[in-house]
């Protein structure tokens, strides 16, 4: 694949300490668009340094602001990179040395996720397979819920996909504090779309320590020490604080 005919994106807010590394990580040769929604520190400054092209656009939730983004796309292909990500040298190798047939209109990648140091393959963390790499203007976003509340949002191309062997590199949590800080934003998200239940609440909160048990053993959590044992407790209670959070939104 041509590098030119590439587009890397990447949504931004105050992302000066990750968006060096993860632009420095793009193939050569590939357009790179920086879709910042005001930032108020170097970001834009970093990214222009880097070669990025910037652009200040308002924030409409995950899923519409990466719409808005690709919109912006001129090159045939997008891929599309978190500012926490980093492209592999052997992920780079591979998509340089592409050649995609024109019935394939994506491509996912295995990502790495990253614990407090540690690549994390058990508890459904590994190989985490998702489409990054697209045809412009040949894919759409599918998230659990819509609007402000748009997450885990997924592309979906509509023709056929292909899978890359070669991986990216996640670097999310640093630490613990940065792990219960995104939960406790992605909670709070996801409960702003739902109405208050106290049977989901119920439902939820006893299904827990089956999900849990079921991450650590049936997924392999246990393999991953502690790190793995607190992932599989806090995806289990995932669920039962969102829905806590909808109920007590309910509340006068």
């Amino acid at each position: 694949m041509n590098p030119a005919d590439v587009t890397f994106v990447v949504l931004t807010k105050n992302e000066a300490a990750r968006i060096d590394a993860c632009l420095a990580s793009v193939p050569s040769g590939c357009d790179m668009l920086v879709y910042d929604s005001e930032s108020t520190d170097s970001t834009a400054q970093l990214a222009k340094a880097r070669g990025a092209r910037v652009v200040d656009g308002a924030w409409h939730g995950f899923a519409q602001t990466r719409l808005d983004a690709v919109a912006l796309v001129a090159t045939p292909w997008t891929f599309m990179l978190d500012a926490d990500e980093r492209v592999t040298p052997e992920l780079s190798m591979e998509l340089t040395a592409l050649d995609p047939p024109a019935g394939v209109a994506a491509y996912s990648v295995p990502r790495r996720n990253y614990f407090c140091g540690k690549w994390i393959r058990g508890a459904g963390w590994w190989p985490d397979r998702l489409v990054r790499l697209f045809r412009t203007g040949h894919a759409g976003i599918t998230s659990r819920h819509g609007g402000e509340a748009a997450l885990h949002e997924t592309w979906q191309p509509d023709g056929a996909s292909a899978p890359l062997a070669s991986p990216l590199d996640h670097h999310s949590y640093a630490t613990l504090a940065d792990y219960r800080a995104k939960f406790e934003r992605y909670t709070d998200i996801e409960a702003s779309a739902l109405p208050a239940d106290p049977l989901a609440v119920v439902s939820s909160s006893s299904v827990f320590p089956l999900r849990a048990l079921w991450l650590l053993f049936g997924r392999g959590a246990i393999l991953d020490g502690w790190r793995g044992a607190y992932i599989a407790w806090c995806s289990a209670l995932y669920p039962v604080a969102v829905a806590a959070k909808a109920a007590r939104r309910a509340q006068p």
